[in-house]
């Protein structure tokens, strides 16, 4: 029995200093405060100067397809058997000549069209001189001629079907077409 006490005695003196030997014996390790060194820092600030260059490109390029969709839809109408520009036609050339300088590259076609009355020869004939009073317009604010083409379709590429003077007056127009 007394051995058994002894080995009672001899557990509870080691199992406690076990223990604490144990738990006293974490590694301390030195850590450095985590910082962001330099490289980080450029390479954080280069990537957000690479999505503001993206994002300011593509404004751009919407920006630029606006300005053309805008340039191209926007058509010139004329009175009834006439190829004059009205104070309309004329603010709206402004603005196109305004896209034709900012663009220098880019060559357009004017097309001259009548709407249905009249004889066919007759209607190609002011569809041209429409076209061309245009052309002539734009290369007065300073638009090079190398840049605009002239064609006539007269009564042929109509864009409203009607027989009233709605849509006659639809088809008496000049239209651009970004070559």
């Amino acid at each position: 029995m007394r051995k058994h006490v002894w080995l009672a005695v001899a557990l509870v003196m080691i199992l406690p200093a076990m223990l604490f030997t144990v738990s006293c014996s974490k590694k301390v390790m030195q850590t450095e405060p985590v910082s962001t060194t330099q490289p980080e820092v450029q390479k954080a600030s280069d990537d957000q100067a690479g999505r503001l260059q993206e994002d300011r490109l593509r404004a751009e390029a919407a920006a630029r397809e606006a300005a053309r969709t805008a340039f191209v839809n926007e058509n010139i109408h004329f009175a009834f058997d006439s190829f004059v520009l009205s104070d309309q036609a004329q603010r709206i050339l402004n603005s196109k000549a305004d896209y034709l300088h900012t663009n220098s590259g880019v060559t357009v076609t004017v097309e001259g069209h009548c709407d249905d009355r009249g004889t066919e020869t007759y209607n190609i004939a002011l569809g041209e001189r429409r076209a061309e009073s245009v052309k002539k317009f734009l290369v007065d604010l300073g638009v090079s001629a190398n840049q605009l083409n002239t064609v006539s379709y007269g009564e042929e590429r109509p864009i409203a079907m009607g027989q009233d003077e709605v849509s006659w007056a639809k088809n008496r127009r000049a239209q651009f077409v970004i070559n």
